[in-house]
């Protein structure tokens, strides 16, 4: 079988391409050809034998020089060009769209569907969703104050406008109003055969509408092929990926000043760095990947994932379970699907630090609670590499999919 992946960014850049390079080594180790499509940029690690690729974006100020610019975000035809002469080399079988809107846009599906009915009646088009794109113009179902909102999910957008979802901008809620609104009745998201949703939660949220009700299956994400060695506990509390304020960054440092004799350690990039530096028992290690990230979550006593916005099935937690680390998570979106509370970690009341530190100190004065949770998280009912691919193949055959 052949397979197309599209994402629009090709390089190491967050969770998205994390999942978009798994995919295809997946599937290039059951022996299908796979090639990606995307942005072109000198940080690819993958692409197309044709070295056919879109060109990247610059919407910063792009309307001074170009007056179509910021409506680029909405319709891409260099987009649509590129992947047509990756379609016509390639010839896949299936098309399986991850990361698009913004650079790449709903219009490279059309692009896919087009070629389908020219060409190829059989190829299947699949979509992963990895945030809320499709029922929410801010992404991620909260405002302009990161508080939770769901307003959008009746179809109606109007409220992305007048709240200034987007960046507390008008002119940037418009475009992102203008794009969802678009796209309603654009056509692009009615040729897409399945809607792969990483959790229950998102899947909840999008059939909410209609027009995604009949498309969408729930198919966690699959982390295995990592090292599950023994090792000795640091002293350290871990947290890792995006550091800002929607990832609870701030209601974490709060508890870090109320438990001065533990040491948290913070593992990424975002807003929140310089705060972080400012408190004295936590420390900043930068942005980890590799061996270097595995052994810090390895070696930590717990993890945390404080998220204050809707998580859909975040890596972190995951890959801290399967590496003999509990995680401590808020208790929001896809977040307590993942974690067993009472068995493989604990959860507490997104954005409550009181409630945090009360579960962090329950965990961390417990050597035995630790022990069984770390036991327990290696042990508990995950997606792995080989059942993921048994029911991806169930998907990209277009059998019914339901029951997951």
């Amino acid at each position: 079988m052949k397979v197309l992946v599209v994402n629009k960014f090709l390089y190491p850049k967050g969770g998205v391409e994390t999942y978009t390079f798994q995919l295809g080594r997946l599937l290039e180790s059951h022996g299908h050809e796979v090639q990606y499509f995307g942005l072109r940029d000198e940080r690819n690690v993958v692409g197309n034998r044709v070295d056919s690729l879109a060109k990247p974006r610059d919407f910063q100020g792009g309307y001074r020089k170009n007056l179509l610019a910021p409506f680029q975000i909405i319709y891409s035809t260099d987009a649509r060009r590129k992947l047509r002469a990756v379609l016509t080399d390639f010839q896949p079988d299936v098309v399986h769209f991850n990361n698009i809107q913004y650079h790449l846009t709903p219009s490279v599906i059309l692009e896919a569907d087009a070629f389908r009915r020219k060409t190829k009646p059989g190829l299947k088009i699949i979509y992963t969703a990895h945030d809320f794109q499709l029922v929410c113009p801010s992404h991620g179902l909260f405002d302009r104050n990161y508080q939770i909102c769901e307003r959008c999910l009746s179809g109606k957008y109007g409220a992305c406008l007048r709240t200034k979802c987007l960046k507390n901008s008008y002119a940037k809620s418009f475009l992102g109003m203008l794009d969802a609104c678009y796209w309603r009745i654009g056509g692009a998201y009615r040729c897409i055969d399945t809607i792969i949703c990483p959790s229950a939660f998102l899947k909840q949220k999008l059939d909410t509408q209609e027009r995604f009700a009949g498309k969408t299956v729930v198919l966690r994400h699959f982390a295995d092929g990592v090292s599950q060695k023994e090792v000795e506990k640091g002293d350290y509390v871990l947290i890792f990926g995006k550091l800002c304020r929607e990832k609870g960054m701030y209601t974490v440092l709060k508890v870090c000043q109320r438990m001065p004799g533990v040491r948290f350690l913070f593992a990424g990039y975002g807003s929140a760095v310089q705060a972080i530096q400012a408190v004295p028992n936590a420390e900043y290690v930068g942005f980890q990947t590799g061996a270097a990230l595995a052994e810090l979550i390895m070696r930590a006593k717990c993890s945390v994932c404080a998220s204050e916005i809707y998580e859909n099935c975040p890596l972190s937690v995951m890959e801290s379970q399967l590496y003999g680390t509990p995680v401590v998570g808020s208790r929001i979106g896809g977040i307590p699907e993942l974690i067993h509370e009472g068995e493989t970690g604990a959860l507490f009341r997104a954005g409550d630090d009181v409630d945090l530190e009360r579960a962090l100190r329950q965990l961390l004065d417990d050597p035995e609670r630790l022990r069984r949770y770390a036991e327990n998280g290696r042990a508990q009912c995950a997606e792995t590499s080989a059942t993921y691919y048994e029911k991806l193949m169930k998907i990209y055959e277009g059998k019914r999919c339901e029951n997951l």
